[in-house]
């Protein structure tokens, strides 16, 4: 089977590529396509995921392309994990609300919106080229905002899965403080992509969610990045990105006194990490590779790939239609909840009843999520300044409008209507 990753240049490739390695009896990739405009960093990404596979004994080939026709032809799974702008857009996705007293965060508020205004058109143009080219193949989406995103490929009716890594990074740390493997392990958890809670944890079907918050407080403080008292209260677990809603005011002054943007931090670190990909001994994936983020990609990857190919129906937390499982929200909303993995696609399972207090924000922020992908389809100052306004980290009308001039400008190179 040929599996393409569009957006192949990404420094966080070899993290797929270790866990393609490793898999290779569940996903049988014959050639892994790595496509990208940027050669350079296409040239170094390349050499040593086929020194990682070499030495793995996986017999898969790989290729190197800028070409987007010749990378998605006859692919049986296409991954994107592209990055419109480069950290040059997220820097600015991180800095140019702050001015306005905003988060600055590169998927949540302005730029998360920002973000699906690049993102969204060449998702979709890509997409067209797979189903040309490829009409049988998956989309696996993990480029963010991958709820934005996905619903995008969907309404234009795509074969497609969003997925994140945060449900499967919880599910692998709660297996670390319960000492038992990661399968025995499962998740309620439910929301929209970035905006989740973990409402259950099952060890062996037995619900052992109290016990954790009671025996390792601050290690779920760790992982969503809220006190732990906070946690006992709400008897859940927020995904780390709740912390922009729960703790706004005080990530906006961290980050106006922070020295350096996550931005900048990153650009550093893969510089040094093609520095490490251009050494012709290299042939694992590096520890460095861990502050990139996106820790277990590559199994949530793997996963969803080799299930969507063999039917195998077991359960993964991905980004799908609402379709009826959350009753507040419309069926045509993209959620990310647990579901069946079937080779016709995911199908979400029953999620119980929502408390008021995580119903009321999933159903702004899907609102919010429409808006924006009507912003970037069609453009617009006044429908990216309405998307804004619909946020509930902005939602005043002076700041809406003044972000939304600010944002496309700042972006009107990859905004093809606002040239």
């Amino acid at each position: 089977m040929k599996l393409t990753v569009i957006g192949g240049g990404s420094t966080y490739t070899p993290e797929l590529v270790d866990g393609l390695a490793r898999a290779h009896a569940a996903l049988p990739v014959s050639e892994l396509v790595l496509q990208d405009p940027d050669a350079e960093r296409l040239d170094l990404v390349g050499g040593v995921a086929a020194r990682m596979l070499r030495r793995a004994g996986h017999p898969a080939t790989v290729t190197t392309t800028g070409d987007l026709d010749k990378a998605v032809a006859d692919a049986t799974v296409v991954l994107l994990q592209l990055r419109v702008g480069g950290q040059a857009a997220r820097h600015v996705d991180e800095t140019l609300p702050l001015g306005c007293g905003c988060v600055g965060q590169e998927t949540t508020g302005a730029g998360g919106l920002a973000k699906a205004l690049r993102t969204v058109p060449v998702v979709l143009d890509v997409a067209a080229r797979v189903a040309e080219l490829a009409p049988n193949a998956w989309i696996v989406d993990f480029t963010n905002p991958v709820g934005i995103v996905t619903r995008a490929l969907l309404d234009a009716g795509h074969r497609t899965v969003g997925l994140c890594n945060v449900a499967i990074g919880f599910q692998r740390r709660a297996a670390k403080l319960l000492d038992v493997p990661p399968d025995r392990v499962s998740l309620g958890h439910a929301g929209l992509n970035h905006l989740t809670w973990v409402r259950s944890v099952l060890l062996d079907g037995q619900e052992v969610l109290p016990r954790l918050l009671d025996e390792h407080p601050d290690a779920l403080a760790e992982i969503s990045g809220l006190p732990a008292g906070f946690l006992r209260g709400l008897g859940a677990v927020p995904s780390y990105y709740l912390r922009y809603f729960y703790e706004h005011d005080r990530v906006v002054e961290e980050q106006r006194a922070a020295t350096s943007t996550r931005a900048e931090q990153v650009a550093a670190l893969e510089r040094d990490l093609l520095d490490l990909y251009a050494d012709p001994v290299l042939d694992s994936k590096p520890p460095q590779l861990e502050k990139r983020g996106g820790a277990f990609y590559s199994e949530a990857a793997v996963q969803l790939a080799a299930s969507l190919l063999t039917g195998r129906g077991d359960a993964q937390v991905v980004n799908v239609r609402n379709n009826g499982t959350l009753p507040f929200l419309d069926d045509q909303a993209v959620v990310e909840v647990p579901a069946r993995i079937t080779a016709s696609g995911a199908v979400p399972l029953p999620v119980p009843p929502v408390e008021p207090l995580f119903a009321g924000l999933i159903a702004h922020v899907s609102s919010y999520e429409e808006l924006a992908l009507a912003a970037a389809l069609r453009g617009g100052v006044d429908r990216v300044a309405a998307a804004l306004l619909a946020h509930p980290l902005i939602g005043q009308h002076d700041l809406a409008d003044r972000l939304a001039r600010d944002l496309v400008a700042a972006n009107r190179d990859h905004l093809p209507w606002a040239a």
